[in-house]
């Protein structure tokens, strides 16, 4: 139950909020309380405890609450204009994108671009890239060269989950894992 409230509550903070009649302001935040009556006038009855469970819970830290608790909003992966306001910082020398085949060519002929979202994500560890790619199949490892790309006056941010943002990453700054 608690995988679809999580599902539930990405679609609605990063992507429709307006699908159950919310508004999030603009650094993607929700009254808790207002989520809460939202969800259960379209089905989905979510106690406050249950929806702390869910924040606490969530294997990837895709949700915060406010530090007076009292509001709550998705930390990355908006497609909806919002300012997260994570600050921008230096990144380690390398971090790191997990793909599968199909979408390799592109990658590397194009770089990494967005798509829907506001950034790309990139990883701070293999293993985490390695667990992202293979949500599409057999993942694919790409090195980011984060040091390089900064000391090119790229920027970098990091979301609250250590999930590590950047607009772009041009196919020079890409390798691939043996």
């Amino acid at each position: 139950m608690s995988e679809n409230i999580s599902k539930r509550l990405s679609f609605v903070l990063r992507h429709r909020p307006d699908s159950i009649g919310l508004r999030l302001d603009a650094a993607g935040w929700t009254d808790v309380e207002g989520l809460l009556a939202a969800f259960a006038q379209h089905g989905l009855r979510l106690s406050r405890a249950e929806l702390e469970a869910v924040v606490a819970t969530n294997d990837k830290k895709r949700f915060a609450f406010s530090a007076d608790g009292n509001r709550i909003r998705a930390v990355q992966g908006h497609s909806v204009e919002v300012d997260l306001q994570h600050p921008v910082l230096v990144p380690p020398e390398l971090l790191y994108h997990g793909t599968v085949e199909r979408f390799l060519a592109a990658i590397l002929r194009e770089g990494l671009r967005p798509g829907r979202r506001h950034d790309v994500h990139l990883s701070p560890d293999p293993s985490t890239a390695q667990a992202v790619g293979e949500r599409r199949g057999e993942a694919i490892i790409l090195t980011v060269l984060a040091g390089a790309m900064h000391a090119d006056g790229f920027s970098f941010r990091r979301a609250d989950n250590g999930v590590w943002l950047t607009a772009e990453v041009p196919p020079r700054f890409l390798q691939r894992e043996p």
